[in-house]
């Protein structure tokens, strides 16, 4: 059986935070290596990639189901929770 976490906002902003890192990194990688099919990526270049896009696939996986899951347990609609965090996300995080 599953236990069930309750999230708090911050955290579901962290999550959301993570994830468009992650797929930043994606982007940098594609920009630095070069469409792969306009150029021949080494061994190491494939498996770099490959790796950071599991990465982002995994955390922004992981950051829809939290934040789904917020959006259940406050009776809030996803897409109402959704521009919240992308908001939150857009602000520089306080230090």
């Amino acid at each position: 059986m599953a236990e069930h976490k309750a999230y708090v906002f911050e955290e579901v902003v962290e999550k959301q935070r993570t994830a468009e890192q992650a797929h930043h990194r994606v982007e940098e990688l594609r920009h630095s290596f070069g469409p792969p099919t306009e150029h021949k990526w080494t061994r190491q270049q494939t498996a770099t990639y490959e790796t950071a896009w599991r990465a982002w696939r995994d955390l922004d996986r992981d950051a829809q189901a939290t934040l789904a899951e917020y959006a259940k347990e406050r009776g809030r609609s996803r897409q109402e929770v959704q521009a919240d965090v992308e908001t939150a996300v857009r602000r520089p995080e306080e230090e």
